[in-house]
């Protein structure tokens, strides 16, 4: 049984192609369903977020499982397989534990050390769960990586400044605003955790804001912002009712998933002032055709970088500091996972030997007919014995060696020795 993780990310991907890759929340069923449909995937999770595609597998063969699993991204998204195949990231085994520790401590993140990816990652190994389509193995290794994720965020102060795509991009909003930010009025496309954080951000009374509008398909979620801010300057509106105020709006930002897109040029043409559009959705929630409006400026992801690097250049220590960390919480965890497989592949031993001892026994009992019930537990006090000593050296072999590649080598050739 093997790990392999293939994906597509930030870091290899452009901004166009992880957004046309980004599985929908109400497709995540049937994209694991296929992927359990494969003859090489026995267990997979999803994780896909607005720059980031990853399938999490255990796998029979190596190069058959990552064909299956770039076929059904292809089939899940309709990008072409000669579209995604050139920009894969691939870990096998002990690589993938390394790279998912690394994902839930932040460090692959644009913002480093930013928080969101644990909550995405438990969400996606609940959705697993929920489809049946995770098993103890890869259901530990997502718990222990979460795990080592928050333990680097406790230790380290990789956490400090901004981390978070929130922060950046309320700190992207007072860099391109200035002084002007004041007064403003503010809609927030999205009630979910970045909408929120964004919310929160904005309702700094340092910036000075005078209103700020939470959109959201269903409005009792973008209610419970207002509960838990208590700021009167909040106010919850459904995604039509928003619309009707854009014309008021002078910062726009899209932390929601659609579809499509939602927003379009006839719906800031009659702006009456300067706008400010943030666009975190992905898909892109705005329409590419307001770049042609003179009065309004569109950003993306892309636009948060020169924020990112300035957070980042201030907590290089801290990354280095948190890369030691997830280097011992790997180790520790490849030891324990060899252990356990260790004590698995001795109980299952024992068990074969025992089956065969019994199964022997009861065909050739007839032919020791002539015992009494006494001579009879002899008999079997005795095969019990003979079989204890065979199989004590292969124990004491797995382990003595468990947690070592010798180990991981003898739990293999007593699993295809035995049939196992």
């Amino acid at each position: 049984m093997s790990f392999l993780s293939v994906g597509l990310n930030h870091e290899r991907a452009t901004l166009d192609l992880l957004e046309r890759v980004t599985v929908p929340d109400d497709e995540f069923g049937k994209a694991l369903g296929t992927l359990l449909a494969n003859a090489n995937i026995q267990e997979a999770v999803l994780v896909s977020t607005c720059l980031r595609t990853e399938v999490y597998a255990v796998i029979d063969r190596f190069h058959g499982a990552v064909e299956e699993i770039t076929a059904t991204l292809s089939t899940i998204t309709n990008v072409p397989e000669d579209e995604i195949s050139p920009v894969l990231e691939i870990h096998f085994d002990r690589g993938v534990s390394t790279h998912l520790f690394s994902v839930a401590a932040g460090l692959k993140s644009v913002v480093p050390g930013e928080f969101e990816v644990l909550g995405q990652l438990r969400r996606s190994l609940e959705r697993a769960e929920e489809e049946h389509a995770v098993g103890a193995e890869l259901s530990a290794l997502f718990q222990r990586a979460i795990a080592a994720g928050r333990k680097v965020r406790s230790e380290t102060a990789i956490a400090r400044g901004t981390t978070s795509f929130a922060q950046a991009t309320v700190d992207l909003i007072r860099h391109e605003l200035g002084a002007t930010i004041s007064g403003a009025t503010a809609i927030v496309y999205g009630a979910g955790q970045l909408g929120q954080g964004i919310v929160k951000g904005l309702s700094d009374d340092r910036l000075g804001l005078e209103r700020i509008m939470v959109a959201n398909r269903t409005v009792a979620n973008a209610d419970a912002v207002l509960v838990e801010l208590a700021d009167d300057r909040i106010k919850a509106v459904s995604l039509e009712e928003a619309s009707q105020h854009l014309h008021q709006a002078s910062i726009v930002v899209t932390a929601i998933e659609v579809p499509h897109t939602l927003l379009s040029i006839s719906d800031f043409a009659g702006s009456q002032t300067p706008v400010l559009i943030v666009d975190l959705g992905m898909p892109r929630v705005v329409d590419g055709d307001v770049d042609t409006l003179l009065h309004v400026r569109r950003l993306d992801i892309a636009h948060l970088r020169e924020v990112i690097d300035r957070s980042l250049a201030e907590r290089r220590d801290e990354i280095q500091a948190a890369e030691e960390i997830l280097r011992s919480e790997v180790e520790k965890y490849l030891e324990d996972r060899r252990s356990r497989g260790a004590a698995s592949i001795v109980s299952e031993l024992r068990e074969r030997f025992e089956d065969i001892r019994r199964m022997e026994l009861s065909k050739r009992q007839s032919d020791f007919s002539f015992l009494t019930a006494d001579q009879w537990e002899m008999v079997e006090s005795l095969t019990r014995s003979i079989v204890a000593k065979i199989a004590h050296q292969p124990t004491l072999g797995l382990k003595d060696s468990a947690g070592t590649d010798r180990g991981q080598r003898l739990t293999e050739a007593l699993r295809n020795l035995f049939d196992l």
